[in-house]
């Protein structure tokens, strides 16, 4: 498989055990170049992974010394990979919960449409629990508000392409967007940018402790850093309405928006 020059995949990492490895080999097998960024983890999982990678040259590992948050961790590899010439982003969970076999699919629409984000919109098998199915619909309710319902169909899954010069001026700018708000928050400013959204349907599943799931979702905190999230959103969005809905109609009509 030739490596691609202008799209790669980021997988974010903190303490997945070996789910990691093996979400990391299943990436490998459906696109090239993967980078792995370990947000600090404490469980030898980057062992194994740098085992993995020995000799490995589509495989690349970045490390941040402390733990810093998922959105801090992309961010860390979307500045790398602009400054290597990169223009797009797939980001994915390093837990198993993303279908690799959607990442070509994903991959060629962002090929075909540059200027868009391609958000997934999750599949849930009927065995998923009930709160990562219904939980988020309160969420997804306020990013639609805060777009004017321009398209983003889910506000937080966490499988999607991003344009990564777009996305680095917008979050460098902000102190925001470096835990479980970045999903959120960065669909949103990218639209408010000017990027259109393409949503996709991609299934996710869900893996009991046993078989190695892990999830590092703290239900009380971080529910309190969205809400904080969508707060300080509406109230900036609230004075650039006008300006919000003609991005929504060019959104809407498939244009590029501006």
């Amino acid at each position: 498989m030739t490596p691609s020059s202008s799209h790669l995949i980021i997988i974010p990492s903190y303490n997945t055990g070996d789910k990691l490895a093996e979400t990391v080999k299943e990436a490998l097998s459906h696109w090239c170049p993967v980078w792995v960024v370990i947000d600090g983890s404490t469980d030898g999982s980057q062992k194994r992974l740098a085992e993995l990678g020995a000799g490995e040259s589509r495989l690349r590992i970045l490390f941040l010394e402390r733990n810093s948050g998922k959105g801090a961790a992309v961010l860390c590899g979307f500045v790398e990979a602009l400054k290597s010439g990169f223009t797009h982003a797939l980001v994915m969970d390093a837990d198993g919960q993303h279908s690799t076999n959607h990442i070509s699919l994903f991959m060629e629409t962002s090929e075909k449409n540059p200027d868009a984000m391609i958000l997934g919109v999750p599949q849930f098998a009927p065995d998923s629990p009930a709160s990562r199915r219904h939980g988020r619909r309160v969420g997804n309710w306020w990013a639609n508000l805060e777009t004017l319902w321009g398209g983003i169909e889910d506000s937080l899954f966490g499988f999607r392409i991003y344009p990564l010069e777009a996305s680095v001026q917008i979050l460098q700018k902000i102190r925001g967007a470096r835990r479980f708000d970045f999903d959120t928050e960065l669909a949103v400013r990218l639209f408010w940018s000017g990027v259109r959204p393409i949503n996709l349907p991609a299934p996710v599943r869900y893996f009991r402790s046993a078989a190695g799931g892990i999830s590092h979702f703290h239900y009380l905190r971080d529910n309190l850093l969205l809400v904080r999230r969508h707060t300080l959103l509406v109230l900036e969005m609230l004075p650039q309405v006008r300006r919000i809905w003609k991005l929504r109609q060019r959104a809407k009509n498939g244009r590029k928006v501006r």
